[in-house]
């Protein structure tokens, strides 16, 4: 078999066969395939796209190019949730211990964030003393114990990914719907779930901008999911503005605990409740959506999923007093509001803008050796659709430097203001399940 072959007939728009997938990724991996000819092979699938089994194998063959994680030692049904990425997004934090409260084993193996703000294992390690690394006993022990442990991702996991991502990334080939979905869903597979729930974005904040290059790619997952015997759905929520209040990491977490108080933003609160009556039904702890949805309500309202936060807070070594006594988070030295200059209702919010202004404060990475200041962000205090007066609190900026007009001047230039009532967009625009 030669790439030259495999190459030529991807160009010519034709099916490869697994033996095919399997000779480019083992060849990739172990170095006895050069990268110009992988270059090559990329492009054409960029342009001629992949079926669905092609999808779902080379998954399973970058899913077998490295280790996979064994969580058969934990009992229940393990489901992961995986989102394509925001500004805002907390929702790991909420729906661990919220999802874990009704009994659902929740296994969660994270990464760290390049962007906006840190990733939930960022999130995490603005808790004082929260521990993200933990050994395979210890953790297998916990999620049993407690149902719930959340750690960094460690380990040998899909090295054809990282290989390939790496090459696409200077191949103007990232933007491709095949190669997106055998990516997330490699890693997603290799982590061990026995189910997963997909949240993907859409909106100028997400990495896909319109509904369909967003349901095309929800498509895509759910149906590699599934091919590769997890149990996969999706659904698709709006991104066109922030999701919640807070942009930044120990600013996350308290919005977090507020939304596991019963307290949190509106939106926010949603998609949680969402996401998590999906995670409850695929672990067969409820018989419908709607059943689900009222016990995950039940447990914001009694204190339960409260509670399970703060045992899992303590038995990862984190200061569970954070959940009364937000001071005990790190504290940015200035907060500054940003006031509206003139009055009516908000008609846009570019998440992706406010995501690039917390990232100037060091919310954020711009490289992977970047250091996150956990303290700095954005509070929102008003969203899409709200009304607002002339010299109204728009946002709250906290910093660690007092030399922050070009921050300010991004977000005035990211909230647009009409004079005319706004309709709020809708936060759940599709949901995708074919099983």
């Amino acid at each position: 078999m030669r790439m030259y072959d495999i190459i030529e007939k991807k160009r010519d728009g034709k099916e490869l066969t697994e033996e095919e997938i399997h000779f480019f990724i083992k060849g990739y991996t172990s170095g006895n395939i050069p990268d110009y000819q992988v270059s090559a092979l990329l492009m054409a699938i960029y342009f001629q796209e992949m079926t669905a089994h092609e999808q779902a194998i080379l998954t399973k063959e970058m899913v077998k190019s490295g280790d996979i994680i064994d969580l058969s030692k934990i009992k229940g049904i393990k489901v992961d949730k995986h989102s394509t990425g925001g500004v805002g997004d907390t929702t790991s934090i909420i729906l661990a211990p919220l999802v874990a409260s009704l009994g659902v084993p929740v296994a969660k193996m994270s990464g760290r964030g390049l962007g906006h703000t840190g990733g939930t294992i960022d999130k995490l390690e603005a808790i004082p003393g929260f521990r993200v690394e933990l050994s395979n006993e210890e953790f297998v022990k916990l999620v049993n114990q407690n149902k719930l442990a959340v750690i960094s991702q460690s380990g040998n996991l899909t090295p054809a990914d990282k290989k390939i991502y790496s090459l696409r990334d200077v191949t103007a080939t990232v933007n491709s719907i095949p190669l997106i979905a055998s990516s997330i869903m490699s890693k997603k597979i290799a982590s061990g779930a026995d189910a997963i729930v997909l949240d993907v974005k859409t909106g100028s904040g997400a990495f896909m901008k319109n509904i369909e290059d967003a349901k095309n790619l929800a498509n895509a997952m759910v149906s590699i999911g599934n091919l590769n015997d997890k149990k996969t759905m999706a659904i698709i929520s709006d991104m066109n503005q922030p999701l919640g209040n807070a942009i930044g990491n120990a600013l996350e977490i308290k919005e977090a605990i507020l939304t596991l108080q019963g307290k949190g933003p509106r939106d926010l609160t949603e998609l949680c409740l969402t996401l998590g009556s999906h995670m409850v039904v695929l672990a067969d702890q409820a018989k419908s959506f709607d059943e689900a949805r009222k016990r995950l309500e039940e447990n914001l309202t009694n204190g339960k999923a409260f509670e399970q936060f703060k045992l899992f807070t303590r038995s990862q070594g984190g200061n569970e007093r954070v959940a009364y006594d937000f001071n005990l988070l790190p504290q940015a030295k200035f907060k500054i509001d940003i006031t509206a200059k003139q009055s009516g209702f908000i008609k846009e919010i570019n998440a992706n803008e406010i995501g690039k202004a917390a990232l100037m404060l060091g919310a954020g990475r711009s490289r992977q050796d970047s250091v996150i200041d956990l303290a700095v962000g954005i509070v929102l205090h008003k969203k899409i659709g709200d009304s607002i007066k002339e010299g109204e609190p728009l946002a709250t900026i906290h910093a660690n430097h007092k030399t922050i007009d070009d921050v300010k001047q991004l977000i005035y230039q990211s909230i647009n203001i009409s004079n005319h009532s706004i309709d709020a967009p809708h936060l759940i625009h599709e949901t995708i399940q074919n099983f």
